[in-house]
């Protein structure tokens, strides 16, 4: 599998985003589900935006090729938020003024906490890829296509314990991040059932991510045979460098916001050989339904997906069995389709490339089977 490449050129994206946007941008049409999408394409956290907004486009791409849904197109307009909070929301100002009937998004929970507050007053349909935190669901408009929080750090801790990979387990984590704070909490109360033990846990904060030495030290001296990095790649990429020039090797176990950390800038790739990752999708997966997407997405856009871009392509594809499910139909106003929707999404099964007989609870999170990979040979394979 060819690694990724991280494409972070504030042209290309922003090219990107005007082609998702089309030529539908009339609000109000009555013929087209017009699908508002929010994440980010530019900045440190793009490698997300992008695979998200890749996926979602090549869903669309394929369900209008068949025939739409119940007769009707979609059309999709995607806008950059950077990965903050006062531009998620000025990007749902955006899509909503552009005639946004639902959203897909946002792509990381602390915008995506953010819109949700302004979905909730519109009462407009909003599945979000990979917003994992549990207030990102807080309101009963709002569904997840990945795991919450609580669920990924309590996966984790099983999936650990459960296949033996240590004894002496060291969690370095951003205790100012709502992901990495909740992953790691969830994670702890998960490791009180499992046969190992947490013999440091170490927190960092957005003003200081870029020296992990104490925090390393610390998990050396416990005699940490495996360390837990529920973070995003670019900080993770740091602490693999910084602890191969001390001599520190243990295994190295962490979630979805460790994709896209073979795409780093700099980074020696060869110290991620081994890492495992839980995640709902690898692309190397020989599943009939994975392989198809892959290929697709691989000819569309002469990459490898990751699993945000089968989170975002999933999550057309769920929007659009609960259009089927509902009934509902683009002349609704944008809080009829929400009542629609929202009730249809507790009823659906949905077959997805993360997961089979996906399934969803009125809380918004979703019901599927967890699954790690490991970084072999520069790739993601499936454990």
């Amino acid at each position: 599998m060819k690694r990724f490449r991280k494409i972070v050129s504030v042209a290309m994206a922003s090219a990107m985003v005007l082609a998702l946007a089309g030529c539908g941008g009339n609000k109000g049409g009555s013929d087209v589900f017009k699908i508002g999408g929010i994440g980010p394409t530019t900045g440190g956290a793009a490698i997300y935006g992008i695979n998200v907004m890749n996926g979602v486009q090549l869903a669309v791409d394929e369900i209008n090729a068949a025939g739409g849904v119940n007769g009707y197109k979609l059309e999709v307009n995607f806008q950059d938020d950077e990965h903050d909070a006062e531009k998620s929301v000025n990007a749902y100002n955006t899509v909503k003024d552009w005639g946004a009937q639902m959203i897909v998004g946002c792509v990381t929970s602390t915008p995506c906490i953010a819109v949700s507050e302004e979905t909730h007053k519109d009462n407009m349909m909003m599945l979000t890829p990979s917003g994992s935190a549990v207030k990102c669901t807080q309101y009963d408009n709002a569904f997840q296509v990945c795991f919450s929080d609580p669920n990924q750090g309590a996966a984790s801790a099983q999936y650990i314990g459960e296949n033996n990979l240590a004894q002496k387990i060291a969690v370095i984590y951003d205790s100012s991040d709502v992901y990495s704070s909740g992953i790691y909490e969830s994670f702890v109360k998960g490791a009180e059932s499992q046969s190992f033990e947490i013999v440091a846990a170490e927190a960092f904060t957005a003003d200081n991510k870029t020296d992990f030495s104490v925090q390393l030290q610390k998990a050396k001296d416990a005699g940490a045979d495996l360390v837990f990095l529920p973070i995003y790649y670019q900080e993770s990429a740091l602490i693999l460098t910084q602890a191969n020039s001390m001599g520190y090797a243990p295994k190295w176990f962490s979630c979805d916001g460790m994709d896209g950390i073979l795409g780093v800038d700099n980074f020696d790739t060869s110290l991620a050989e081994g890492v495992m990752l839980l995640t709902p999708f690898a692309a190397d997966s020989k599943d009939e339904a994975s392989q198809k997407f892959t290929n697709a997405y691989r000819t569309a856009y002469n990459d490898t997906p990751n699993q945000f871009a089968a989170d975002g392509y999933d999550a057309v594809y769920i929007l659009a069995e609960a259009i089927k499910q509902s009934g509902a139909k683009p002349s609704m106003s944008v809080s009829e389709m929400g009542d629609a929707l929202k009730g249809a999404m507790t009823q659906i099964s949905v077959d997805g490339v993360t997961g089979a007989g996906m399934t969803w609870l009125a809380t918004g999170e979703v019901n599927k089977a967890p699954m790690a990979v490991v970084i072999q040979n520069g790739a993601y394979s499936a454990m």
